[in-house]
């Protein structure tokens, strides 16, 4: 299972880091996570304080530290 959220955390890495922050639908469209994965993942790097979010009107947006 570790090595799994590992997986799932570099996949949403590799999305973030290719933007200034993307919201939890923009994320699962770029890494075709399923919501246990992405939540699984996004846990995994918040954890590690490699990502931070932020409230914007409605969104949540996620970006990498």
């Amino acid at each position: 299972m570790k090595e799994m959220a590992g997986e799932f955390a570099g996949r949403i890495w590799n999305a973030l880091n290719e933007t200034e922050g993307l919201t939890l639908k923009e994320i699962k469209k770029a890494t075709k996570l399923k919501d246990k994965e992405l939540y699984l993942g996004l846990g995994w790097l918040l954890r590690e304080d490699k990502i931070f979010n932020c409230v914007a009107g409605e969104e949540e947006i996620f970006a990498l530290k």
